[in-house]
């Protein structure tokens, strides 16, 4: 599998008054495509602070990132704020616990939002998405009218309608009840196998997790790697 993201020794630590907190130490790891992974870990280890070095949210203060844009892998030491706003356009897709949508707008226009950051139209694989996920009918409805699950749903759609090569999710079901969380990881794992899709998902749910080929848990700074196989125990 192609390489996309690679961590090389990365440190990242956070100051509090006169007192330095380190969270990430010496880290490397790679995603790869096609690859889905459960990050586990106790509360306040990390995983969110991963989650958003990868994104370009966190600045490291060590190590070296690099990201793959076409067919070579680049560093991101030198990268400016356009740099990374054109990576999280073409190559990121992000789902958040609290979904985040345009509520002024319906769950066409959401959809739609991603696709205009890139320039891009509405495709056959939007209207796959919206068949899967169940949102066709109500493509025109205001998502402030929507139960949680579809709203979420409306979430997955619009991360992954521009087809990004990696999706991040912090705890994506965590506002909903277990029957529409299991669902809502079916349709996500299904849908990012279709696009070949990386997933890095944070959560702290070990039936989410048993979605995810594989299991990293953050921990005293570090980051194991696979200590858990899924589709080896399946």
């Amino acid at each position: 599998m192609t390489s996309i993201v690679t961590l090389d020794n990365i440190s990242k630590g956070f100051r509090d008054g006169e007192s330095f907190h380190c969270v990430l130490q010496q880290v490397s790891l790679t995603l790869k495509q096609g690859q889905t992974i459960a990050l586990t870990g106790p509360s306040g280890s990390g995983k969110s602070t991963l989650l958003n070095i990868i994104g370009g949210f966190e600045t490291i203060d060590s190590g070296d990132m690099l990201i793959r844009q076409g067919d070579t892998l680049h560093s991101v030491t030198q990268w400016q704020d356009k740099h990374w706003s054109q990576y999280r356009r073409h190559s990121l897709g992000v789902i958040f616990q609290q979904f985040n949508l345009l509520t002024p707008l319906n769950v066409r226009d959401n959809i739609q939002f991603s696709l205009a950051l890139n320039q891009l139209s509405w495709s056959p694989w939007c209207d796959e998405l919206c068949h899967q996920l169940g949102l066709t009918p109500l493509l025109d409805r205001s998502v402030e009218n929507l139960s949680g699950g579809q709203q979420q749903r409306v979430a997955i759609a619009r991360a992954l309608a521009h087809k990004p090569q990696l999706i991040l999710a912090d705890e994506p079901t965590g506002n909903l009840d277990q029957h529409a969380g299991m669902q809502v990881m079916q349709l996500l794992t299904d849908l990012a196998q279709q696009a070949n899709c990386c997933i890095l998902m944070v959560t702290h749910s070990e039936e989410c997790a048993q979605f995810m080929q594989h299991r990293w848990h953050v921990e005293n700074q570090q980051i194991v790697v696979n200590p858990i196989d899924n589709k080896q125990q399946g």
